[in-house]
């Protein structure tokens, strides 16, 4: 049985690169400058640039651990810094550990501590401001969109607190439709088999020009039952926030702080226990929102949406995934089915601006 974990230090909690094809950045774009980041201390030995020793020597000083500034409180994650001396985490971590306040770990063995400056639980992301920061270069974003199946990837995080821990994989699949708590909220995530456990919630994945194209969130692990009462470990099954995405909400977390985000809605309740294949709106009065874009469209509770801008839906959560990258107010196109009729329509996204 696949349960869905968010990977967090402790306990776990329960819920759920740009790179040319022949793996060589340089490959298909020699002209192309990569990010600036550390330079590998002048005591180690040399290794190209863009070797996965390369890049984990020259990433991982800007990669930081998270921990409560109360010795007894148990859990943390990971992170790294940013432009204008921020880090970025999962909300997840950041939210178990705001209350007694964050304490910021950096390789070299110096700390900080940081406030949230900004948190959206539905991307499971977090920004917060450090307090003393140290000299390390900011890591940059790259490109998600530009990513392919087979593309190798790096993970760097602190999982099972053992900080500056790097592990290599591969992009596994793109668009994957995952939740960050376990409910109605569904993004699409980058998949990765690079080994990623509790602890390494919010590191980077980076590509092999050192750039990060995701931010670590949740895996899927083997367990019977509650999740609490397994172990949560890799099995090759990870997820992170597609970049594209982060840097997004990141950037409006910097600008506007807590200030809400607004995605855009279809306005129905899905039957997520249907076999049936295409998302399910509900068979409940309610399901339908009154006033919302697919009650003005005409949906009914019982339709079954097949086709949303021109890519098949296979169910509910997809259709999550679909919905949340387009933008309030945006017109798509909606094909459904309803007593083994199909009709199409165009729905105007809410909610309403």
């Amino acid at each position: 049985m696949l349960v869905v974990a968010l990977i967090a230090g402790g306990a776990g909690g329960v819920i759920g690169t740009f790179v040319g094809p022949s793996g060589d950045p340089s490959s298909e774009h020699p002209e192309q400058q990569g990010p600036n980041i550390n330079e590998p201390p002048p005591e180690a030995p040399e290794r190209a640039p863009d070797s996965v020793a390369g890049v984990a020597q020259r990433v991982s000083p800007s990669v930081v651990s998270l921990r409560s500034a109360d010795p007894m409180t148990g859990g943390g994650g990971s992170g790294f810094v940013i432009e204008g001396d921020y880090v970025v985490t999962n909300d997840h971590v950041s939210s178990e550990l705001e209350a007694d306040g964050i304490v910021i770990e950096y390789s070299d063995g110096s700390s900080s501590g940081a406030e949230v400056v900004g948190s959206d639980p539905s991307s499971d992301l977090a920004v917060l401001e450090l307090e003393e920061p140290s000299e390390v270069d900011p890591l940059e974003f790259g490109d998600s969109e530009e990513a392919i199946v087979g593309d190798e990837v790096i993970a760097i995080g602190a999982p099972l607190g053992l900080a500056g821990t790097v592990t290599q994989g591969i992009i596994s699949a793109l668009d994957r439709p995952v939740s960050p708590d376990g409910g109605d909220t569904q993004f699409f995530a980058l998949q990765t088999d690079a080994a990623i456990n509790p602890g390494n919630s919010g590191g980077p994945l980076v590509d092999m020009r050192g750039r990060v194209i995701g931010v670590n969130s949740m895996i899927y692990s083997m367990g019977g039952g509650p999740l609490g009462d397994q172990p949560v470990g890799s099995i090759g099954l990870g997820f992170a926030i597609p970049s594209t995405e982060a840097e997004t909400v990141i950037g409006r977390m910097v600008d506007h702080g807590e200030e809400s985000t607004t995605y855009a809605e279809l306005g129905v309740t899905y039957d997520h226990e249907s076999t049936v294949v295409g998302a399910v709106i509900a068979d409940d009065p309610d399901a339908v929102e009154s006033g919302g874009a697919a009650d003005q469209a005409g949906l009914e509770p019982g339709d079954v949406i097949v086709s949303f801008d021109g890519r098949r839906v296979n169910s509910g959560g997809e259709l999550q995934a679909m919905v949340r990258d387009k933008a309030p107010g945006d017109e798509v196109e909606l094909e459904y089915e309803r007593d083994r009729d199909r009709e199409t329509v165009t729905v105007t996204l809410g909610p309403d601006e």
